[in-house]
């Protein structure tokens, strides 16, 4: 039976109407603050929680409903005799329902505010009371989601209360609203002291149900950090249907692709690792020289450039099926051209990857490691025979690309394209032969991690490459660098692996 409900909520969306019902359902309602003065100011009949505590409201509002007459009422079990002779002798009356939602953190965390003021938004009084709710759900309904009140309304019409089953419901939000909130103050607190805590807490809000996994029979759903404005929680979709599981994981790995260059780069992507890659002097040539490094896998891939994109880019990517286009702006003319076809997903990326933390989840367990931001450590010639300028800048582009590629990674790049990529073999040589058959003609190879053999460095030679850059760091590298000198190939140890398993 509902007697008293509590109302005190930061976001009033919807609680003009709740508090209406739940006084012409002829429920006393208190509440606090700047709630109470809202809801009386639109003929709610209400009463000021101080009236309840006896106590005024102090310390700038840090404490109001801290009182046993409040945590007494909600937290009392109705059913046991000595508890309700308690209230009875402390002259304290139950408090059946509690609607509260937070100061809200996750959104001021974002904002450009000092620390101190940040702090002001962690919420004491509100957690407390949803918190205690939320143990003694069966006597008290708990709401701290707008989405609830006219379920919980309708419900209440029909019945007169809640089951138990929605109460339980309602209190395990709490729980799991509260997770992570409190993990985004500890994150919070936190930052920068340790880089890896004993306890990871991690706070995600759901964004999307997916239709499904990376596979029809498995479901799925994709959650955004509360705590980040980053590239993949921040994208606008402009045109096409919603998002799949396997979209927006191969849109992550092609953003990040083409923010690792300065010049105008394009990357197009299919299952998650890159199928072609180029930089040019425009657009529209970044996205014809990538499409021209595998003109076969880039059909139904997703393509990524760090440009605004022009109508004749746009005229050249609608030649072929897309399933994704993405970059930080597109000139209207260029968003008409893509509409046309109503299934092509345009997405707006608004911040370059930001991230300092990457995880991945095993089977009871998660690991974290940081991100791979660094390219190399440092540049040395070990060879005879120096690369040309052109070589280099062509070695440096092909490491770049390296990094999103699966180890075994091997890229072969001629003129800033990378016309041959190898990877996920178990064997460095079958990654290696790949990616030089499919790169007839190119003059450059990348390597993500040293040569454990001098093989690679005769297929490559085989193949015409004339110059190789690796991290070296191999016992034996001299080998490989015998190898070379004998060849004619030049070759650079960059003293940094990039292994992407």
């Amino acid at each position: 039976m509902i007697k008293r409900a509590l109302i005190s909520v930061y976001d009033k969306e919807g609680v003009l109407d709740l508090a209406r019902f739940l006084e012409n359902k002829g429920i006393d309602i208190i509440s606090t603050g700047g709630t109470f003065k809202y809801l009386k100011d639109n003929g709610v009949k209400v009463k000021d929680v101080s009236s309840v505590t006896n106590f005024p409201e102090m310390l700038e509002g840090r404490v109001k409903t801290l009182h046993p007459n409040i945590h007494a009422g909600i937290l009392a079990k109705r059913d046991k005799e000595d508890h309700m002779a308690v209230l009875s002798d402390m002259n304290i009356d139950t408090i059946d329902m509690v609607v509260v939602n937070l100061y809200p953190f996750f959104e001021k965390y974002k904002e450009d505010l000092s620390f101190e003021d940040k702090v002001e938004f962690i919420d004491i009084g509100g957690p407390t009371m949803i918190r205690a709710a939320a143990k003694n759900f069966k006597d008290v309904i708990v709401l701290t989601d707008k989405r609830d009140y006219a379920p919980v309304i309708n419900e209440i019409e029909k019945k007169g209360d809640i089951d138990l089953k929605k109460r339980k419901l309602l209190a395990g939000k709490v729980f799991n609203l509260m997770s992570a909130y409190d993990g985004a103050i500890s994150n919070f607190l936190l930052e920068g002291e340790e880089d890896y805590v004993d306890y990871l807490s991690l706070s995600y809000k759901k964004a999307l149900d997916l239709r499904y996994g990376e596979n029809p029979h498995q479901s799925a759903a994709y959650y955004i950090s509360t705590m980040e404005e980053a590239a993949m929680n921040s994208f606008e979709v402009l045109n096409g249907k919603e998002l799949s599981y396997n979209n927006i994981k191969d849109l992550d790995i092609a953003w990040k692709v083409v923010n690792e260059f300065e010049e105008i780069a394009c990357c197009a992507l299919k299952h998650n690792s890159p199928c072609g890659v180029a930089i040019g002097k425009s657009v529209c040539e970044s996205y014809i020289k990538a499409y021209e490094c595998d003109e076969v896998s880039i059909f139904g891939g997703i393509v990524a450039v760090n440009r605004k994109i022009d109508k004749a880019t746009a005229e050249e990517m609608s030649k072929i099926f897309l399933e994704i286009v993405a970059a930080p702006d597109f000139e209207q003319e260029a968003l008409d051209v893509l509409k046309k076809k109503k299934n092509l997903r345009v997405i707006k990326c608004n911040y370059k990857p930001s991230s300092s933390k990457y995880m991945v989840s095993v089977d009871g367990g998660i690991l974290v490691q940081q991100e791979d931001k660094n390219l190399i450590k440092d540049i040395k010639v070990v060879t005879d025979k120096s690369p040309t300028e052109e070589e280099m800048k062509d070695m440096l582009f092909g490491m770049k690309v390296v990094k999103y590629v699966k180890s075994n990674a091997i890229v072969v790049v001629k003129e800033g394209k990378a016309i041959g990529i190898g990877g996920g073999q178990v064997n460095r040589i079958w990654a290696a032969k790949e990616a030089l058959e499919r790169g007839e003609g190119a003059l450059v190879l990348a390597s993500d991690a040293f040569f454990p053999f001098e093989d690679v460095v005769q297929e490559a030679a085989a193949h015409d490459i004339k110059a190789i850059i690796q991290p070296g760091g191999s016992i034996r590298d001299e080998e490989s660098i015998r190898a070379c000198n004998e060849l004619g190939i030049s070759m650079v140890f960059t003293g940094m692996r990039h292994f992407k398993h």
